[in-house]
C-alpha cells in the first residue's frame, strides 16, 4: 500500500518528554499500513537510540535513522525528507505530540486539493499562537490571499514532491531563525496552501525543565545575520510595493521591535540592550523603508521613531507603560439560547497603570492623538503622535479557551468602538459587543472536549493587542441567570461558575470537576399537578438534548430507621428545563415520609436531595402539596406533545406494514392523513 504520510521527528536526548509524541503517533486513526514514522536520531548520548530501535521492532511503520550528532534539528530534517516515501511529509518535534485524526484529516485536505502545503490548527501552553490563521477553514490559498506569513513554524504538512522540486532544504548547523528561512522559501513558491481551521492537530507542550527549542538567551549578532537571510528571500520574491511591504513590516514588528519591548527590553542589562539596538539598527536601515514604517499602529510607530532616533532609553520607557496596559472586560448580561448557546453581553476597554486607569486620546481639531502624559520627552516639544487613521483598528473578539490543553476557539461576537468624551478635549474607545459561546457545535466545530474552558475577551487598538478574562466585573443580575445545564446527545454537564478567587467566567464541561447537585442547590423546583408526578429542576436544557438515564434516592428521614431504596428513572428536556419523572408506585417502600434524592452526577457522588415525600400503604408515591406548581401551559402542551408522539408511534406500529404494503401513491395518500390526524 502506497504511504501516505511520512512523519519526519528529530530526535536528541528527548528522556521521558518524548512519551506523548509516541503516544499520539500510536493513536493515529490514519491506517497503520498508510503512513511512517521517521525517528532521525541526531546521536543522542542517553538511551534514545536503544529505546526507538525497540518500538521500531514492535511497530512496523516505525523506523530509526541515527546520525552523528550535528547539534541542530535542519540535518535530520533533510535526511527524514530524503528518506521519506510518503506522498506527504509532517514535521514534528520530540516535546510536542498530534491529535489522533491530525494526519488523517490533514492528508484528506491536501490530497483532494493537490495542496503544497497543509497546515493544521496549533496550541500551545507556553509560545503564541496565530489564532487569525485558523479562524476558517480555507481549501485553497497562498501568500498573497491568507496569512500565511504569520504562521512560521515548520510542523506542517509537505507535498514530498514540491520539496524536491523546488530544492527546499534545511541550512544544515547551529543558527537561529532556520524556521522562518525554510517556510518563506517553501511559501513563495507554494501554488496551493490549505488550512484546516476546525480541528486542533498540532500541541506544543512546555517542558518542565524549561528545555524547550528556541528557549535559549539570543547573540543579537548572530540572530539578525540570520534574519536577513529571511529577509532576502522576501526581496528576491516580490516587487518593490504593498505587498513585499507588508511582509517586511512582519519581520520589522515581531523579530525586531518585538525584541525591543515588553517584557523581553526590561530584563536587558545595558550592554545587552546595546547590542541589541545596534543589529537592528543595521538591519532596519537596509530593509525598512518609511512604508514599512508608516503602516505599524501608534505604539509601535513610536518604538520604531525611537529606535530611528537612537533613543534607547526611550524604548525603554515605552515598554514600561506599554506593560502596564491591560484590558479590562465588563460582563453586562448572560442568557441561554434555545439552541444552547449562551448570549454575552460585554464592554471592553484599555487601561494602564496600577490604578488602571482609562488608555485616553486628545481630540483636537477633528483630530486624535495619544494623550501627551504618554509621549512627552519622548517626541521634540509640542509634537503629538496623530493616531487619527488608525481609530479603526479598535476592535475586540470572545474566545473559549482550554485551560489545561491550551486549545482555543473563536465565538462570534460583534463589537462596535464608541468614543466616549471625558471632557477638557480628552476621551476614550470603549467597545461594546454581544456574542455567543457554548460548548455544542458551532458550525464546523465539534462539540468541545471535557475540560475547564475559560472565556477571555482579546482587545485591539494602538497596535496593541491584550486579552481579559471575562465575568470579575459583572453586573448583579449575571449570577442567577448562570443556570447549570444538560447538553447534546448523548447529554453531558455544561457548568458555567466563576473562579474562585478572582470570580472569572468559566464552563465546566462534562462534570471536570463541578457537580450539577452543587449547582442546582437553592435554585427553584417544581411539581405537576394531577396524578403524572414530575419534577421540574431548574437545569437548562435544549429539545435536541438526549434524555438521561439517573437513579432516585429513598431515604428514610430517620437514617437509623431502615436503608435507602433506589429507583432508575429518566431526565428528559420540557420547553428549557429537565423534567425529573418521578415513579407513581414505588414497590417494596414502606408507608410513612421518605427524602427524595437523585444522583446527578454518577452513582458515586452524593445525590441532590429534592424534597420529603410521602408513601402510602399501596406504595403509591405523593409530592409535597407545598412545591409551587410547573407553569400550566407548560404542562398542558408536554401533555399535548407526548400524546400525539405515542399516537404516531401507535400508528406505526399498526398501520405500518399494511401501508408499506400499498402502491406509491397510497402510501402518500397515508401519510398525509396520519400527518393531519397527529399534527
Amino acid at each position: 500500500m502506497p504511504v501516505k504520510v511520512s512523519v519526519v521527528i528529530p530526535v536528541y536526548n528527548p528522556g521521558k518528554y518524548i512519551d506523548p509524541c509516541i503516544d499520539s503517533l500510536l493513536r493515529q486513526t490514519l491506517p497503520a499500513g498508510e503512513f511512517e514514522v521517521l525517528f532521525v536520531n541526531d546521536g543522542s548520548t542517553d538511551d534514545t537510540r536503544e529505546r526507538l530501535e525497540q518500538l521500531a521492532a514492535e511497530h512496523a511503520h516505525f523506523r530509526v535513522i541515527t546520525i552523528p550528532n550535528s547539534g541542530w534539528p535542519g540535518k535530520p530534517r533533510n535526511i527524514g525528507v530524503d528518506e521519506a516515501k510518503g506522498e506527504y511529509i509532517q514535521f514534528v518535534d520530540q516535546d510536542d505530540y498530534l491529535a489522533s485524526g491530525a494526519l488523517e484529516r490533514l492528508y484528506k485536505m491536501g490530497h483532494r486539493n493537490g495542496s503544497d502545503i497543509v497546515i493544521g490548527k496549533v496550541a500551545s501552553n507556553f509560545r503564541g499562537v496565530p489564532h487569525g490563521v485558523f479562524k476558517k477553514n480555507r481549501e485553497k490559498c497562498t501568500l498573497h490571499n491568507a496569512p500565511l506569513h504569520d504562521s512560521l513554524t515548520p510542523h506542517k504538512m509537505f507535498r514530498r514532491e514540491f520539496l524536491r522540486e523546488n530544492g527546499i532544504a534545511y541550512p544544515e548547523g547551529k543558527r537561529r531563525l532556520e524556521d522562518q528561512l525554510y517556510m518563506m522559501q517553501a511559501y513563495f513558491p507554494a501554488k496551493v496552501v490549505s488550512i484546516l481551521g476546525d480541528y486542533t492537530c498540532y500541541y506544543y507542550s512546555r517542558r518542565d525543565d524549561g528545555q524547550n527549542a528556541g528557549s535559549a538567551k539570543i547573540v543579537p549578532s548572530g540572530y539578525y545575520g540570520n534574519l536577513r537571510e529571511v529577509l532576502d528571500v522576501v526581496v528576491d520574491n516580490t516587487e518593490p510595493g504593498e505587498f513585499r511591504d507588508m511582509l517586511l513590516r512582519r519581520f520589522y514588528r515581531v523579530e525586531m521591535l518585538g525584541r525591543l519591548s515588553e517584557p523581553s527590553v526590561l530584563t536587558y542589562a545595558p550592554e545587552y540592550l546595546d547590542e541589541m539596538c545596534d543589529a537592528v539598527q543595521d538591519l532596519a536601515a537596509d530593509f525598512v523603508n518609511d512604508s514599512v514604517h508608516d503602516g505599524l499602529g501608534p505604539v509601535l510607530r513610536l518604538r520604531s521613531t525611537l529606535l530611528r532616533d537612537n533613543n534607547r532609553q526611550g524604548l525603554v520607557r515605552v515598554a514600561r507603560f506599554a506593560a502596564s496596559v491591560k484590558a479590562a472586560a465588563r460582563l453586562e448580561s448572560f442568557d441561554w439560547r434555545p439552541d444552547g448557546k449562551i448570549d454575552l453581553t460585554v464592554t471592553g476597554r484599555l487601561v494602564h497603570g496600577d490604578g488602571q486607569a482609562p488608555l485616553t486620546l486628545l481630540h483636537r481639531d477633528g483630530r486624535y492623538y495619544l494623550h501627551p502624559d504618554i509621549t512627552q520627552g519622548l517626541l521634540p516639544d509640542g509634537e503629538l503622535l496623530d493616531v487619527s487613521d488608525d481609530m479603526d483598528g479598535f476592535s475586540a473578539e470572545l474566545a473559549l479557551r482550554n485551560r489545561e490543553t491550551a486549545v482555543e476557539w473563536p465565538c462570534p461576537a460583534d463589537f462596535t468602538a464608541r468614543i466616549v468624551d471625558l471632557g477638557d478635549d480628552v476621551c476614550e474607545v470603549v467597545l461594546h459587543g454581544t456574542g455567543q459561546i457554548g460548548s455544542e457545535a458551532f458550525g464546523r466545530r465539534g462539540r468541545v472536549s471535557r475540560g475547564f474552558w475559560d472565556v477571555w475577551v482579546p482587545l485591539r487598538g494602538l497596535g496593541l493587542v491584550r486579552k481579559a478574562r471575562l465575568g470579575a466585573d459583572r453586573a448583579p443580575e449575571v449570577d442567577s441567570a448562570c443556570l447549570p445545564a444538560s447538553l447534546g446527545s448523548p447529554a453531558r454537564a455544561v457548568i458555567p461558575y466563576f473562579t474562585d478567587p478572582h470570580g472569572n467566567l468559566s464552563l465546566d464541561v462534562a462534570r471536570r470537576s463541578k457537580k450539577l447537585a452543587d449547582h442546582l442547590e437553592g435554585r427553584p423546583l417544581q411539581r405537576s399537578p394531577g396524578g403524572h408526578p414530575e419534577l421540574r429542576l431548574d437545569l437548562f436544557t435544549t429539545p435536541t438534548t438526549a434524555p438521561s438515564p439517573v437513579t432516585l434516592v429513598l431515604s428514610p428521614v430517620d437514617e437509623k430507621s431502615g436503608s435507602s431504596r433506589q429507583v432508575r428513572t429518566t431526565l428528559h428536556p420540557v420547553e428549557g428545563r429537565m423534567h425529573l419523572t418521578v415513579p407513581g408506585i414505588t414497590p417494596n417502600v414502606a408507608p410513612g415520609t421518605w427524602k427524595l434524592s437523585v444522583r446527578l452526577d454518577g452513582d458515586k457522588n452524593p445525590a441532590f436531595h429534592l424534597c420529603d415525600v410521602t408513601v402510602g400503604a399501596n406504595g403509591r408515591m405523593t409530592l409535597p402539596s407545598g412545591l409551587p406548581p410547573i407553569d400550566a401551559d407548560i404542562m398542558l402542551g408536554t401533555i399535548s406533545k407526548r400524546r400525539k408522539a405515542k399516537l404516531r408511534r401507535a400508528l406505526r406500529t399498526v398501520g405500518g406494514p399494511i401501508v408499506r404494503r400499498l402502491p406509491p401513491k397510497g402510501r402518500k395518500r397515508a401519510r398525509r392523513l396520519a400527518a393531519r390526524i397527529t399534527g
